[in-house]
């Protein structure tokens, strides 16, 4: 990690920061519960839980997205909580951006969230941004791509900086 990249990862705040540890490296997120605060608080519960330790990115499109957090693998998959309300804003989705997936339905959302690989202005104002990766985007790069993907790349271990081991 460069000197600025290290100077970026020490200025997060460790309770609104996920560490994505992927078989293709690690991936820092940062979270933002000022955008979406029930969505920040869904996820972190659910990385402190384990949840999303080795599920896969089951949806990945050059260009486009990796989509990961269904346990099942087949992007029809959730956790046993409650869906969430949308949090919608006027956040970009731009590479690097953390947002929720979710089914027709604005309140549908629950586990399965993806990362822009570049402008994906289209979406705005209509699915839940949430966080940003900081570091490790390179690392998103190397996913597999496919719908569904074959052998895809997983989260190894996903958890809040603040309990990072």
């Amino acid at each position: 990690m460069d000197t600025k990249k290290e100077s970026l990862v020490a200025d997060l705040d460790p309770e609104n920061t996920l560490i994505m540890d992927s078989t293709q490296g690690r991936v820092v997120i940062k979270l933002r519960p000022d955008l979406a605060p029930g969505h920040v608080t869904h996820i972190k519960e659910l990385a402190r839980e384990g949840f999303y330790d080795g599920t896969p990115f089951h949806r990945v499109i050059d260009g486009f997205m990796a989509q990961g957090g269904d346990p099942t693998g087949t992007g029809t998959g959730g956790s046993s909580k409650p869906n969430l309300k949308a949090e919608f804003s006027s956040e970009p989705h731009k590479r690097g951006t953390a947002s929720m997936a979710r089914s027709s339905m604005p309140d549908s959302a629950n586990s399965q969230f993806f990362l822009c690989f570049g402008d994906c202005g289209f979406l705005d104002g209509q699915y839940t941004v949430w966080g940003e990766v900081v570091d490790g985007m390179d690392n998103v790069d190397k996913f597999k791509r496919g719908e569904p993907v074959q052998g895809p790349d997983r989260i190894e271990k996903m958890q809040v900086m603040a309990d990072a081991e």
